[in-house]
């Protein structure tokens, strides 16, 4: 588990499971930043070992000191200590660098998908990550499962199957791990994989979806 939440080693994993076409390359990784950096934006900043940890530079005017000081600050901190995600504690610590993949500067949209036992039966669809963040899950056959808001279906993204293949590979060893994957310009690429979602702390709209997902855990138990 420790390894496959670390986003550097992870990449040996998925290319020997999927290949080599899934992944967003690694242009860097290490203990400190540079003084100044050497990649071409727009390109992401982000730790190896925790979440929510990421800067973005997408024109190369960015404040690099601040970004340093965040990076370094990342550094300082044991990211499986604050709410007891024991793994994050036994990944190295590091800072890494990818290229950024949004398109004109925006983020792409982030397919979750919740692989039990092998089998992806959810995909939380995140939209407007940076401004207006929100969620919908939809069913493996794509029927929306929360709450209903103003969004609109999303639409399934365009290798929805290749997608669902890539994420019960990748999950078939555990009871459950929730694979992030994209699609850029109809390229599906892998995210990354994490066992704790929200740190478990996310809020099930509605409530009853708790019970509905705790079902397909109890399946394979």
């Amino acid at each position: 588990m420790p390894l496959l939440a670390d986003k550097v080693r992870v990449k040996e994993f998925v290319e020997k499971r999927i290949g080599p076409e899934w992944l967003i390359p690694t242009l860097w990784h290490g203990d400190v930043l540079p003084l100044q950096p050497s990649w071409p934006a727009p390109f992401v900043v982000k730790s190896r070992h925790g979440c929510n940890q990421v800067a973005f530079v997408r024109t190369g005017r960015e404040d690099w000191p601040e970004i340093r000081r965040r990076a370094a600050r990342w550094m300082t901190k044991d990211y499986g200590g604050w709410l007891d995600e024991w793994l994050y504690s036994d990944i190295t610590r590091g800072i890494m660098i990818e290229p950024f993949i949004g398109s004109e500067g925006e983020l792409p949209v982030d397919w979750k998908f919740y692989v039990f036992g092998g089998r992806a039966c959810f995909i939380q669809v995140h939209l407007g990550r940076e401004d207006d963040h929100r969620w919908i899950v939809m069913d493996r056959d794509w029927q929306r499962v929360s709450a209903s808001s103003e969004d609109a279906d999303p639409a399934r993204p365009l290798n929805f199957e290749t997608m669902i293949m890539a994420a019960e590979k990748l999950g078939r060893d555990f009871d459950f791990v929730r694979v992030d994957l994209y699609e850029v310009a109809g390229q599906p690429l892998f995210g990354e994989m994490t066992f704790y979602p929200g740190s478990g702390l996310d809020r099930f709209d509605p409530v009853s979806l708790d019970a509905t997902m705790g079902h397909e855990w109890l399946r394979i138990l």
